[in-house]
């Protein structure tokens, strides 16, 4: 595929899609205002730019095509770029203007033989010629993905020097991981210098020094290789001298070590662009779903801490080879990774004693922990690579929200912006433009399927989105296209919300009555039955004949259970907008982050109120910024000084001890309306 020439320059910014009012259902009147005039993803119209018909649910397919060999198909929330489609897995497109639509770089093909038309920005028509537009290309941040579509990408055409990572951000490229390839001079009798002089010599532009694990391969190698080596040099440290010329073979792995789900992501660090992505569930599962039940373990046994910390260096290392395999990168050339996750599972990683974590006043033991050898961790990478792991704000704000910090510029930018991290710990960050102010909520496992009776983690057969049509239709969608087999969070979020919005269950979370249910929808009442003494509304029957049990159903205990998640994560953000004497409208922008918050429809957060009560054009999906600030960290020295920076911005208020909390908390377990 030939990538065609720019056709002019310009500048601009991301085209919004508008919903539908057709297929937006029957909204609470309190809430028709705002679904039905706005889009889904808070992306900013280019001006003139046509917009795209969608509701701000349900999941779009996209496949790429990648001339590198990197062929995938993925699902994203509708509204979301492509360009974006294609970075959160894993997937390099060319880009250095943070996905503003300025540089012109992001083309890609949409071959109008199997794809829809999509609409046609300013910013393109000065991009791309009268044919090539007819052909299908496109820019990737500017195409927003509204409906399935087949994506051709084109090879990298230069080596970068900037990356765009997390929301937007540019990132120039000054990786701590450097490599020299030099050819030396032979000793000889007037020329008696040292090996290791003779090498740091001809590395002119770095101050290095070495350790006795590199003194005793250079000798050999410098004579093997006819010193003609590569250095391979961490920040100032001389790990290895390898024989001839691996300047193209330099990696990192950058790790949201959650306590659910672990991410891996191999980057490429001499262009910025990411190799694989691979995540699995965190092995420490067996120990509790939530921190406080795993710090819990380490109390009651003296030896499970040190099973704790195999655990996760299984979990870690298991995902490295993995990204490697599938990258077809050896794991001796992967240099150096970035580890971001909250302050237990840092701690644990570590083998540092979280019990103070878990007990009054919650302290930390550092907050920023040392940078370690990879291998310390269970790692089985190169043999000397570095692990650097991400500061913590405190005991419930740790390393991976200090990421997602960075990731979506929480610093640089002067909106009035609510970061929202939704998953077993909740953690939320607000700012005005000037201060920042952070805290955690405890959610508990059920975003992440835990607790809920048909609950499970986003795999195949897990339900991810529910329409309900009062006239009696049930509209599902499964990932995988397979036979429904549970509810995974976002799933559970929007059964939720089709039912309050229908009326089936009332505003306390409570279902209807069997004869209120035939009054209000009487062809969704007959899914209304009963499992003992628990009443449970079937979403998915096997058979016509199967009984509720066997059945994929939602239960009045699992919206007990999304109730007081949602009400922790609500509380938490209302106290901080009194923090900062802030209302709810003063919000520009809320950013859903997270493995689920990602996924997560914005018109069902704003319905049961889990996010505050805004247009959806104002809720962003933001991707996995935990994994996206430690890339970014992998690429850059200057964005691992600014995550250390953070600490100094951000102050932090302990919910636990607010007098307002608990009536707050039980005040906004009711859904709105």
């Amino acid at each position: 595929m030939d990538l065609p020439p720019p056709a002019g320059t310009g500048s601009g910014s991301r085209p919004v899609s508008t919903p539908d009012p057709e297929l937006q259902g029957e909204p609470p009147a309190e809430l028709a205002t705002s679904l039905g005039a706005v889009g889904r993803e808070g992306l900013q119209a280019a001006p003139g730019a046509p917009r795209e018909p969608h509701d701000g649910s349900g999941r779009v397919n996209l496949s790429f095509t990648v001339a590198e060999g990197q062929d995938r198909d993925v699902r994203v929330p509708p509204g979301v770029s492509v360009f974006d489609s294609a970075s959160w897995n894993g997937i390099a497109i060319d880009s250095t203007c943070g996905g503003h639509g300025t540089c012109h770089k992001c083309k890609v093909r949409l071959d109008p033989a199997r794809n829809p038309t999509l609409p046609i920005s300013r910013h393109e028509r000065k991009t791309f010629t009268p044919g090539q537009l007819d052909d299908g290309w496109r820019l990737a941040c500017l195409a927003t993905a509204t409906q399935d579509l087949q994506v051709e990408v084109p090879p990298l055409t230069t080596r970068p020097k900037a990356a765009t990572v997390g929301v937007g951000r540019q990132v120039i490229l000054r990786p701590a991981v450097q490599k020299r390839y030099v050819e030396l001079d032979d000793p000889n009798l007037s020329d008696q210098r040292t090996d290791l002089v003779r090498l740091t010599e001809a590395i002119d532009d770095l101050e290095v020094t070495a350790d006795l694990a590199v003194l005793r391969r250079l000798p050999k190698v410098l004579r093997e290789a006819d010193f003609k080596v590569t250095a391979v040099v961490v920040d100032e440290a001389l790990i290895d001298v390898e024989p001839g010329d691996t300047r193209g073979q330099t990696y990192g792995i950058a790790f949201d070590l959650g306590t659910t789900t672990v991410v891996a992501t191999l980057l490429d660090l001499e262009t910025g662009t990411p190799v694989a992505v691979a995540s699995r569930l965190n092995r420490q599962q067996p120990f509790g779903a939530d921190v406080i039940t795993r710090i819990s373990a380490t109390m009651l046994d003296a030896a499970a801490l040190g099973r704790l910390q195999e655990l996760a260096g299984e979990t870690l290392d298991e995902l490295a080879q993995q990204v490697c395999a599938e990258g077809g990168v050896e794991p001796e050339r992967v240099y150096e990774v970035a580890l971001a996750g909250n302050a237990t599972m840092t701690a644990l990683a570590l083998g540092i004693d979280p019990e103070p974590l878990g007990v009054a006043p919650f302290v930390m033991s550092s907050a920023h922990p040392p940078t370690v050898l990879a291998d310390d961790i269970g790692l089985h990478l190169h043999a000397r690579a570095r692990a650097s792991v991400f500061p913590a704000l405190g005991a419930y704000v740790g390393g991976d929200i200090v990421a997602g910090m960075l990731a979506t510029g929480m610093d640089r930018d002067k909106r009035t912006r609510l970061f929202i991290d939704v998953g077993t710990n909740c953690e939320i960050v607000l700012s005005n433009g000037d201060t920042i102010v952070a805290t955690a909520a405890p959610a508990g496992p059920a975003f992440e399927g835990g607790a809920i009776r048909c609950g499970m983690r986003a795999a195949d057969g897990a339900v991810e989105v529910v329409r309900l049509d009062p006239d009696g239709g049930v509209e599902l969608q499964v990932i995988g296209d397979t036979e429904a087999r549970g509810l995974c969070g976002s799933g559970l979020v929007d059964a939720v919300s089709e039912l309050v919005r229908v009326g089936l269950l009332d505003h306390s979370g409570r279902f209807l009555t069997d004869e209120a249910a035939s009054s209000i929808a009487p062809k969704l009442a007959d899914r209304l039955s009963a499992i003992g003494q628990e009443r449970v509304f079937v979403l998915h029957r096997p058979t016509p004949a199967s009984p509720p049990e066997e059945c994929v159903y939602l239960s009045q205990r699992d919206v007990r259970e999304l109730q007081f998640a949602k009400g922790a994560i609500a509380t938490g953000w209302t106290l901080l907008l009194d923090e900062l004497g802030l209302e709810a409208s003063d919000l520009q922008q809320v950013l859903l982050a997270g493995s689920f918050g990602s996924y997560l429809s914005p018109a069902s957060a704003v319905r049961i109120g889990l996010v505050p009560h805004l247009p959806v054009l104002r809720i962003v999906s933001a991707g996995n910024v935990a994994g996206e600030g430690a890339k970014m960290t992998l690429l850059s020295l200057r964005e691992r000084a600014g995550a250390t920076t953070l600490l100094e911005e951000v102050q932090y208020v302990e919910l636990s001890d607010r007098p307002e909390f608990n009536d707050r908390f039980v005040e906004l377990l009711a859904f709105p309306g």
